[in-house]
């Protein structure tokens, strides 16, 4: 064998080691690099269900507010809070002194105006009419003695024992007297135009509406149930003195009620009617009562410190026992899936909007994009892109950011 061929085998000898032992390095070294350890949960099938809690008030259905009609004292009240009362029943008693007086000046004031339009209508009083017909009666008979005086100057005349001039003024008599008549009849007759009846009609209407407002705030200090329903709040007692327009009491039918819901502001797209509440008092834990969205918010207002959207919840629950005005917490499901695939929250990630995880293969990580479903707190429900019983990293032990292609070591 030359030099050359043996310089040449050496060369390919080197060559060949050199080969394995990079072959041998990264065999190592993909066996002994450090791993990272992540937490790791399957995919599996659950119930999901995505929910907003807040707070809010019960109220009546239809509620009733009572007030003093007139500025007087209280002089008894028959009921306590929380008696259930039918309608019509006498709740509390006022001072009716005034209310009484009102009503007395007020029937003045319609007999009064009816007076005055029996007066229009017939062409004056009583006493007025027996004047004007008496008035007439005498023109007539001054009338009649005028023509009696005419015709006897004419025919005196006639015989030269009466003047022409004397026949003219007995006829300027019974002229005079006529026109009399005349007017008197006119006046009798018409004495009131249209306008003045129709102003005393709109003043009789005038004063019988003073008459039915007295007699109503009269009846007002009488203070009944409107209908039948729970008294829930009495804000004075005997001897107590009420300014008009005072809240006396409040009652309602308390078996028909409602939830006026305060969801804050980013919350209330997601709300539809139709979607269920729970409703929970803190008076009764354990117990839990059922509604639903009845109206959802048209405008958002200011609630404390808080900008909210004012949601009417319908109790579903007959008869709940749910005192009014009484502060309540309600959970609504904005949306739910019975059997979805899903993977903890903390597993989801987002790139410029759209979801992924993480799925562990082989020991590795593998960025993989997901469509999302319904999503809550702690569960997020997979829509496509995951399988059932696939793995996803929810994160590392050690905190460090999990990135695609990583090779991991598991902990469950």
């Amino acid at each position: 064998m030359t030099l050359e061929e043996k310089q040449t085998s050496r060369r390919w000898l080197w060559l060949v080691l050199s080969l394995i032992l990079i072959i041998v390095f990264f065999t190592v070294r993909s066996f002994t690099r450090d791993r990272v350890t992540v937490r790791a949960a399957r995919a599996t099938h659950l119930p999901v269900a995505s929910t907003v809690s807040t707070n809010g008030r019960v109220e009546p259905v239809a509620n009733f507010e009572l007030f003093s009609p007139i500025a007087t004292t209280v002089k008894a009240v028959y009921v306590q809070p929380g008696d259930h009362v039918q309608a019509g029943k006498l709740l509390m008693r006022l001072d009716d002194t005034q209310a009484k007086a009102s009503v007395a000046s007020a029937e003045s004031g319609v007999k009064t105006a009816q007076a005055a339009m029996d007066a229009a209508i017939h062409n004056g009083t009583l006493q007025e009419r027996q004047a004007m017909a008496a008035d007439i009666a005498r023109e007539k008979l001054e009338l009649a003695q005028a023509r009696r005086n005419l015709e006897t100057l004419i025919k005196l005349n006639t015989s030269g024992a009466a003047s022409a001039g004397e026949v003219l003024a007995a006829r300027q008599q019974v002229e005079i007297a006529e026109t009399s008549l005349s007017a008197l009849r006119e006046s009798a007759q018409g004495r009131y135009s249209l306008a003045d009846v129709e102003r005393a009609r709109a003043a009789l209407r005038g004063a019988e509406a003073n008459l039915a407002a007295a007699r109503k705030v009269l009846n007002e200090t009488m203070v009944r149930a409107p209908i039948s329903g729970t008294v829930y709040a009495i804000y004075l007692g005997a001897t107590d003195f009420a300014e008009a327009g005072k809240l006396l009491l409040q009652m309602a039918d308390t078996q028909h009620e409602r939830v006026r819901a305060y969801f804050d502001e980013p919350e209330i797209g997601r709300l539809a009617v139709g979607q269920e509440i729970q409703i929970k008092w803190d008076a009764k834990p354990g117990q839990a009562w059922k509604g639903h969205i009845e109206r959802i918010p048209a405008t958002v207002v200011t609630y404390g410190t808080r900008n909210v959207g004012e949601v009417l919840v319908h109790i579903d629950d007959p008869d709940s026992g749910l005192l009014p005005d009484t502060h309540v917490t309600v959970t609504v499901t904005t949306s739910s899936e019975a059997d979805a695939l899903s993977v903890p929250r903390e597993a989801l990630h987002a790139e410029n909007g759209r979801p992924y995880v993480f799925r562990i293969v082989h020991g590795s990580l593998q960025r993989t994009y997901v469509t999302t479903g319904t999503i809550n707190l702690t569960q997020v429900a997979i829509l496509s892109g995951l399988k059932d019983g696939e793995w996803v990293a929810v994160g590392t032990t050690s905190g460090q950011p999990m990135l695609d292609g990583m090779v991991v070591k598991v902990v469950r």
